[in-house]
């Protein structure tokens, strides 16, 4: 894909009509760029595009890549991904005016009408499938 180019849009607001978030923009965003699989469906779908093997830790009902994936993961962001953010007072209403009008393959929430969609939601359900397959990594 052309450098530079948007593949995903994300909200962090702290208010919606239907609910509060604890989550500020910068956690979300340091969340996405140093967190887990489990927690940031971003690095999910990165890690599954970048071929690493999903395991199930701790209890057995997360998925991560492991540390070394993870930390292979986060090196990969650090050097091919940037962050863009802009001030909305409803950003979820531009969030999906965004998802709906543009080409966004990264995203799966609200973008059903993307040619890539259902190709990503099968390379994450197999990712899924193949770890419960494995034993519960340490």
């Amino acid at each position: 894909m052309d450098a530079g180019r948007l593949l995903y849009v994300g909200i962090a607001p702290q208010y919606m009509a239907n609910r509060t978030s604890t989550q500020s923009l910068r956690k979300r965003v340091r969340y996405h760029y140093r967190g887990n699989a489990a927690g940031s469906t971003l690095r999910l779908t990165l890690g599954c595009l970048l071929g690493l093997e999903l395991r199930r830790v701790g209890s057995g009902k997360r998925m991560t890549f492991g540390k070394a994936g993870e930390a292979t993961l986060s090196q990969w962001m650090a050097d091919n991904a940037r962050v863009r953010w802009m001030e909305q007072d409803r950003p979820w209403e531009l969030e999906s005016q965004l998802i709906s009008r543009l080409d966004l393959p990264l995203n799966l929430d609200q973008d059903r009408h993307n040619a890539y969609h259902s190709r990503l939601k099968e390379l994450r359900a197999q990712a899924r499938q193949r770890a419960r397959d494995l034993p519960i990594s340490s």
